[in-house]
């Protein structure tokens, strides 16, 4: 199955290398407004952070903007999935290649989410998404404490020490329902890894086991979606290009430096990281409510 898996992984590769690099060389002489050094700085942190678990979308959409690499705000969601596709199935290769995690539960929680997302496209939509957001920042944030409670040893309801590498029974269906309904979710807006990363622990994989899961998860979508962007010219070129090729040289020496953690200290990264993420969904649910006043 993991097999099938990387086969998938590299055949999105190669498909999205086909697409953007067909555009580029037809557009040559007109890649667009940007700078190469800059943009492939914002690629290579921002892909960094991803690969921590942190997220590339966000802190592109910050750095893009400060820097002034957009002509114009139109460009940015066919940009943001155009130059961080590659990254992030890069991210997905490694981590399912080096991280040890059942085939079975690897695959059934990718393939999950990834049915989430399509169906979620269709329904989920209709949601409120500040309700959605708002929830799920509490719900991130109470789960960053029960976390933190059990690495001190104050708990033990989230299991014995987080090393399992796969799931089993009703735990497996469990992880299917959560990362079916976390699929979806990111329809509207509400970001995969740190729910990911939280439900994994929760129930009782090695930390390290996220990272494969939501990676997979996410590496399937922006490629496919990145089709239409490329074919209406939707984004921008240069600086995707560059986003591309410093995001991939991120995504290998953070993964080095992930997988090269103790387990300990990359918990307590997890619990930090879901704890900014659950802040920045109530922060979200808040300002939109304002909005609509």
């Amino acid at each position: 199955m993991v097999t099938v898996l990387l086969a998938v992984y590299v055949g999105l590769m190669l498909l999205h290398t086909v697409n953007m690099g067909r555009d580029c060389i037809k557009h040559k002489d007109d890649l667009g407004k940007g700078n190469w050094i800059v943009s492939g700085i914002i690629g290579f942190v921002t892909d960094f952070l991803d690969t921590l678990g942190i997220g590339s979308f966000a802190p592109t959409t910050l750095l893009l903007n400060m820097t002034k690499q957009l002509s114009s705000d139109r460009l940015l969601p066919g940009t943001l999935n155009v130059g961080h596709g590659i990254p992030v199935l890069v991210e997905a290769f490694i981590f399912t290649t080096v991280v040890d995690v059942s085939p079975v539960t690897l695959f059934a929680l990718v393939g999950s989410a990834t049915v989430g997302a399509f169906i979620g496209s269709k329904f989920v939509t209709g949601l409120p998404e500040k309700k959605v957001q708002l929830w799920m920042g509490w719900a991130l944030i109470i789960t960053a404490v029960l976390m933190f409670a059990r690495q001190q040893g104050w708990i033990d309801v989230l299991g014995a020490d987080n090393t399992a590498t796969a799931l089993t029974g009703i735990k497996l269906v469990i992880g299917v329902v959560i990362n079916f309904i976390l699929g979806a979710l990111m329809t509207i807006g509400v970001g995969l890894y740190a729910p990911c990363m939280a439900m994994v622990y929760m129930l009782g994989l090695s930390p390290l086991v996220a990272f494969p899961v939501m990676m997979g998860s996410c590496a399937g979508l922006m490629p496919v979606a990145s089709l239409n962007f490329v074919k209406t010219g939707d984004y921008a070129r240069k600086v995707s290009l560059a986003i591309t090729v410093g995001g991939i040289i991120g995504v290998i020496i953070a993964a080095k430096f992930v997988t090269g953690l103790d387990l300990n200290v990359l918990t307590y990264i997890i619990i930090v990281v879901i704890i900014i993420t659950g802040v920045m969904y109530i922060r979200k649910s808040m300002n939109a409510a304002q909005t609509a006043q």
